[in-house]
């Protein structure tokens, strides 16, 4: 009966142990923490590489679907950055940035069909009064496949010619002011 008590005290520790650890997570795409964000067709991320100079920097390729392409930095210590801002912006798409499970996401969304290249840099910025990093991000934008949806402008129509001509029009105005004149 000890023997069999033992065992059971064993497993259970066991298993209490086994739900304390963390399990690692692994990510394909980013969170969408939002609910509301399309994830291109196309998005393929260089991995973040740091220059001599402290400056980081990493290269995308996106198609321009309206869906987004996002690379996950993290500050030393593996957490998230304090802040963050974008300058100069992309000229051809839109840069967001934002913090979620101790990553710092930076997504990228370039102008649907447009063809080429873009760039932009974002400050990050670790807090603490550490310096900040730079990161820029440089991305080739592939429209193969994509189309504009082209809405068909209104017919044009003559107005319509009253029947009555103006001069012998009333306005209400003008027929109140008589009105009341004769009361």
């Amino acid at each position: 009966m000890r023997l069999r008590g033992s065992a059971f005290l064993l497993g259970s520790a066991l298993t209490l142990a086994a739900c304390a650890q963390k399990p690692v997570v692994q990510r394909v795409v980013p969170p969408n923490p939002f609910g509301y964000q399309k994830v291109s067709a196309v998005c393929h991320v260089s991995p973040v590489t740091k220059a001599a100079d402290g400056s980081l920097s990493a290269t995308m390729t996106v198609r321009s679907d309206d869906g987004l392409c996002a690379l996950s930095v993290q500050k030393a210590g593996n957490t998230s950055y304090a802040s963050f801002g974008v300058s100069p912006a992309p000229e051809h798409g839109k840069a967001f940035l934002y913090n979620y499970d101790d990553h710092t996401y930076v997504t990228y969304t370039p102008q649907t069909a447009y063809s080429g290249t873009d760039s932009f840099t974002a400050t990050l910025i670790p807090g603490g009064g550490q310096p900040r990093a730079k990161l820029h991000v440089v991305a080739t934008v592939d429209a193969t496949g994509v189309t504009i949806a082209t809405a068909k402008p209104p017919a044009v129509t003559e107005p319509k010619k009253s029947a009555v001509p103006a001069s012998k029009k009333k306005t209400t105005a003008t027929t109140r002011r008589r009105h009341t004149a004769h009361h």
